[in-house]
């Protein structure tokens, strides 16, 4: 069952992706020809007014193919109103532009029930106490339940470690229960320097606390789980861009590039945690397929955008021979990366190296 989430979780965003540009396409007036989810030879299809549904052989992504939509196709004049390639820039743009936007709108449908469901969430309550600490030597002790710092009320493990990551060595005031009683302590988080997601270093405060592992499931009000739901479809976005600019700054090393072998284990990985664990791994994939057609690559989403930019600045399209040789070029990107990412993902299959 896992196996089979993971080949319906790539499916769905596919899909999802695909149907922004077809929804787009039919609101602009665009004869779509094809609707297909996969690549190459035909499976199974079914041809309904204008369009041929499809399921392709090779599962390795989709494509809505537009009347007019290749730079030397020829299309009749009877047909010129509805061709892709004889509309205005703007509805061209929003066309190619609803493709990662669905994603994106997708991860934020997901977060919004997650957050409504309710997130299982670390309780401020201390664990393990490390030796030759801030906590050990303030007094802090095992079972103690943060209530707040300097006078700001602590829910969850999340707003204390935020709180004391950005106080070091400066005086925090804390109030904790222990047992029936309320005590205020004194506390001065230490500087330490350590690596973060993309392998930096960073300076943080650390008072040498681990959480007791006690949870709550945290539930939000519709008003916050909108708001929650854009930020959080923000902060992944915003994290994924970072994370691309870092890989080829060389400061994220290249064999954590990963393809769909990756995305099926991760996927397996994640329905085997339970439904919740396996819906947010849903939403940041998605919310990576949105950014990642972005990007200003030929044959991308955001190759198309970038020529769509120039003919709207220089008032007329490109040749179709520089069209050709860029689509030729980012074609042979997008191969060269999708090998390397498959022999990464081979190469962790044979050695066991573990999952990101």
């Amino acid at each position: 069952m896992s196996i089979l989430s993971a080949i319906l979780l790539f499916g769905f965003l596919i899909f999802i992706h695909e149907l922004g540009h077809f929804i787009f396409a039919k609101m602009s007036g665009v004869k779509v020809l094809r609707f297909s989810l996969g690549f190459g030879p035909k499976v199974i299809g079914k041809k309904i007014g204008d369009t041929e549904y499809l399921i392709s052989a090779v599962p390795l992504g989709g494509y809505v193919k537009m009347l007019g939509e290749e730079p030397e196709e020829e299309v009749k004049n009877s047909e010129k109103e509805r061709s892709y390639k004889n509309q205005p820039v703007l509805k061209r743009a929003s066309i190619v532009f609803a493709g990662p936007i669905f994603n994106l709108l997708t991860a934020v449908v997901i977060f919004f029930f997650v957050f409504m469901i309710g997130v299982p969430t670390l309780l401020p309550v201390v664990g393990e106490i490390m030796p030759d600490t801030p906590a050990l030597k303030a007094g802090l002790s095992k079972s103690d339940r943060i209530m707040t710092i300097d006078g700001r009320p602590i829910r969850h493990w999340g707003e204390m470690t935020d709180i004391i990551y950005g106080s070091a060595n400066k005086a925090l005031n804390l109030k904790v229960q222990r047992g029936s009683e309320i005590i205020d302590i004194s506390i001065t988080p230490e500087s330490k320097k350590v690596k973060d997601i993309f392998g930096e270093e960073k300076e943080i405060g650390l008072i040498g606390v681990k959480p007791s592992g006690e949870t709550i499931k945290i539930k939000e009000n519709v008003y916050n789980s909108v708001k929650n739901a854009f930020l959080r479809t923000w902060e992944i976005s915003a994290l994924t861009i970072v994370g691309i600019i870092k890989l080829i700054q060389r400061i994220i090393p290249a064999d954590t590039i990963g393809g769909p072998i990756l995305i099926f284990q991760l996927a397996e990985k994640q329905a085997t945690a339970g439904a919740l664990n396996f819906f947010t791994f849903a939403a940041v994939i998605s919310i990576n397929l949105g950014i990642l057609n972005l990007l200003p690559i030929p044959i991308l989403d955001g190759g198309h955008l970038l020529f769509l930019g120039i003919e709207a600045i220089r008032k007329k399209p490109l040749s179709e021979k520089a069209m050709m040789i860029a689509q030729r070029i980012g074609l042979a990107v997008i191969i060269t990366l999708m090998v390397f990412a498959m022999y990464n993902d081979i190469f962790r299959l044979i050695s066991g190296k573990p999952l990101p």
